[in-house]
């Protein structure tokens, strides 16, 4: 039996105590993965998880469970994720042996274009209000990727969502952090506070929330379809309301919206096959960043050391200037995603990074184009159907908006838009789909699925899918592991409008990382910082090809839970 471990580690932003060693597995690590054969679901919260698994024991598909778990983190993680915001997944189908990839994406309304913004001199998009709302993507994605991939009624899939909406249930530890944490800045929205502070406040930890308002909504859909959200009385509500307190989203914006069903994009990275969305949202940034560290001899650096958390910096801080400039709606711009994810463009990147020394400033690329808070989920099925899904409303609580008696916020996810330069790629548009940073992810090795993955966390994103897959590739951990192990997030610009990085950002560094490790990364000129809830949370289903078996991971960051039968 291994002795009781007490480790105080001292990082300047607090104190670690590990008190208690486990029998296996790395010392980080909170807890086994699940293992099961017949269905895995994973998610940031136990409720969603159940619910998910209940419609696997029903016959339902990795997709019927997805939409259903979806649907209870709408109403159970309401700051995230909800059907005011928008949808991506990738979809692994065993019947066919492909990868799908989903793009539910909404657009800026047609009536709100850049010179509003330049003619008032407002330099940003604002987070709360009217202003940052465009299009809910998400509904239409609930049933665009059911009629693919679906096999339960919808009616089935949302009325456990239904019955909690209306019966209530207890506010788990996180997400009444997370709830509580923004609210100060929408009470006075309209429709905010009679939703989400009933009775004056918001509830804590343990309290029981109703959202009747929400069931409703949520029955209209189910019974009437998607066109009751964007052509019917759903829609004619927004408009009015949306009216009323002075936004541009109009139910002509509602009626026209479409998704897209898209190929996913990928890098090898030792024989891996690492699968992302191509913009408008930020996957593209995780795989140029493999692209680099795949030159390295990660494993020989060792986890956690100086030299690998160098690189590791180094890659982001290259990956995230090309998206600040060419990440956006490829409807509006060509983007060169051929170049970027080419193997002769990283090494000429590669080959920026001083080993001794951290840059205050790189480059984007210089290509020849034509001008132009969040939930994840995982659920896998009996049939080997797997689905990487997430959905948000961006920051918490997005723009704060209720429209009347529906029950969900609106997102914010304008807030992304360039007001600033008409010729930024990410620029303001009538019409536009902003830039995204919600982004699933996909693991294949020799045509067959290997993992699914993904982490919430806004411009952390690509950062930890990238330390997710070096965790597993090259260090050897498996997916529970890989996801507690301590993170970095290099943070530079908080915009994505093409301001570049000129003085090298802040290094933020979770507990856990050796204080020598830090002071040689120091040396080598990297600001260091600490912090806490900024690293992202993540969930994860590994197959195992040869045995038939799921493995289910789910953080310690969350509320989350992963379970399979």
């Amino acid at each position: 039996m291994k002795k009781i471990l007490l480790t105080l580690l001292l990082l300047g932003s607090g104190i670690l105590i590990t008190a208690q060693d486990r029998l296996t597995g790395k010392t980080f690590t909170t807890r086994s993965e699940v293992l099961a054969q017949n269905g895995m679901a994973a998610t940031s919260q136990p409720l969603a998880t159940q619910v998910a698994l209940d419609i696997l024991k029903k016959g339902g598909s990795a997709m019927d469970a997805a939409i259903a778990a979806n649907a209870m983190l709408g109403l159970v993680e309401p700051a995230s994720c909800g059907i005011g915001g928008d949808i991506f997944a990738i979809v692994w189908d065993a019947e066919q042996q492909k990868l799908f990839g989903f793009n539910g994406s909404g657009r800026a309304p047609e009536s709100l274009d850049i010179d509003y913004f330049m003619e008032r001199n407002m330099k940003y998009v604002p987070f709360y209000g009217p202003l940052p709302v465009s299009v809910p993507g998400c509904v239409d994605g609930w049933f665009a990727m059911h009629q693919k991939f679906g096999k339960l009624p919808m009616k089935t899939l949302l009325q456990p969502a239904i019955d909690y909406g209306r019966n209530g249930f207890p506010v788990s530890e996180v997400i009444a952090y997370e709830m509580i944490s923004n609210y100060q800045n929408l009470k006075d929205q309209p429709g905010f506070s009679e939703t989400y502070m009933p009775n004056g406040t918001i509830p804590k930890k343990g309290e029981l929330f109703k959202n009747p308002d929400l069931a409703n909504t949520y029955e209209l859909i189910a019974t009437k379809g998607r066109d009751e959200f964007y052509k019917g009385s759903i829609a004619k509500t927004i408009d009015s309301y949306m009216k009323k307190h002075g936004g541009f989203l109009s139910s002509k914006d509602l009626a026209k919206h479409t998704s897209n069903w898209i190929a996913p994009v990928s890098v090898n990275y030792r024989g891996y096959d690492i699968w992302e969305l191509p913009p408008n949202g930020q996957g593209t940034a995780a795989l140029q960043m493999l692209n680099i560290l795949k030159g390295y001899d990660i494993s020989a650096m060792g986890f956690g050391s100086e030299a690998y958390l160098h690189v590791l910096t180094e890659a982001k801080k290259l990956a995230y200037e090309d998206r600040a400039k060419f990440y956006a709606d490829p409807d509006f711009n060509t983007i060169p995603l051929t170049q970027l994810l080419s193997d002769e463009y990283a090494a000429e990147q590669r080959a920026l990074i001083n080993s001794e020394e951290a840059a205050r400033f790189y480059p984007a690329g210089d290509f020849e184009i034509e001008t132009g808070n969040t939930t994840y989920l995982t659920v896998a099925d009996k049939d080997g159907n797997m689905v990487s899904l997430i959905q948000s409303i961006y920051s918490e609580f997005a723009s704060g908006m209720v429209p009347d008696g529906l029950g969900f916020v609106l997102q914010n996810r304008g807030q992304m838009f360039n007001v600033q330069d008409k010729t930024h790629a990410n620029a303001l548009a009538p019409g536009k789909r902003p830039f995204h940073t919600i982004i699933p992810a996909f693991i294949t090795k020799d045509g067959q699925p290997y993992m699914s993955f993904g982490l919430m966390g806004g411009s952390v994103q690509p950062q930890g899918h990238a330390q997710i897959v070096v965790n597993m590739i090259d260090f050897g951990m498996n997916a529970q592991e890989a996801g507690d192990a301590p993170r970095m997030r290099h943070r530079g610009s908080s915009q994505p409008t093409g301001s570049v990085m000129t003085d090298g950002g802040t290094l933020n560094l979770e507990s856990g990382f050796d204080y020598e490790t830090i002071r040689e990364l120091r040396k080598k000129g990297h600001r260091i910082s600490f912090a806490v809830g900024i690293y992202g949370g993540y969930q994860a289903i590994r197959f195992d090809t040869k045995n038939k078996v799921y493995s289910g991971a789910s953080e310690s960051r969350k509320d989350g839970q992963a379970a399979g039968y």
